[in-house]
């Protein structure tokens, strides 16, 4: 009987650090390729262009660096821009627990941009210093194309896209965030953008949760048995 009061406490405690582990590996970060369909007032007239947008965030001291970056470009010029003449800018509008943006940069062009040819953005980089706890949402705004000493052209996403980036904020001391409304799935953060589920996250926790009903059985099994001993 003692061998299987020992093989039950064993089990629970295998099960207890399994779920302490997926939670641990629960990724603090869920970043997704949305493709953006920007409409541009350029100095040439409108011009639309949709470009799959990627956004990621890095642990930096007290912050985040954030960058963003286009697969492929959202306008173009009549002319030649020569290189180091364009500087491009952006905007991104926090969600959940943040409110406002984040105002992201690239650098100069690095090579002449031929004319006619999409302008190539390249990676955008800012930084992010979050106030409270909780999931923050990332999603693009308006870009701004600088080139030739003038903000050539403004382009502002037309198709309501999602979030490119949502982070899991924890740790900070004093800032948890204001606990939520309801669980319902569709809330939103007012911009009409709906957020898109943990999913990961969701997932462990219902496993921790199952590990701790495990657990809970597990111990159970040890005091009937201790029981059974008894008589």
């Amino acid at each position: 009987m003692p061998n299987r009061r020992r093989t039950a406490a064993g089990l629970t405690a295998a099960v207890a650090v399994a779920g302490a582990t997926v939670l641990t590996a629960a990724p603090a970060a869920q970043a997704t390729v949305v493709d953006v369909n920007y409409a541009c007032v350029t100095k040439i007239g409108p011009k639309d262009a949709v470009s799959p947008v990627d956004i990621k965030a890095v642990k930096s001291g007290s912050g985040y660096t954030i960058t963003m970056s286009f697969d492929k470009g959202v306008s173009d010029s009549p002319i030649e821009l020569g290189k180091g003449v364009m500087t491009p800018r952006a905007e991104l509008v926090l969600g959940g627990a943040a409110s406002g943006t984040v105002k992201v940069k690239g650098t100069p062009n690095t090579a002449a941009i031929p004319p006619d040819t999409p302008i190539k953005i390249g990676t955008l980089t800012g930084t992010f210093t979050p106030t409270k706890n909780g999931k923050v949402t990332f999603t693009a705004g308006t870009l701004i194309v600088h080139a030739l000493g003038m903000d050539a052209a403004e382009c502002k996403p037309k198709n309501n896209p999602a979030p490119s980036l949502e982070l899991e904020v924890t740790g900070l001391s004093g800032g948890d965030a204001d606990p939520p409304a309801g669980n319902d799935d569709g809330d939103d953060d007012g911009s009409g953008s709906e957020l898109p589920k943990t999913g990961p996250l969701d997932s462990a926790m219902a496993l921790g949760t199952l590990g701790g009903t495990v657990l809970l059985t597990g111990a159970a099994g040890v005091l009937w048995l201790t029981r059974r001993t008894a008589r």
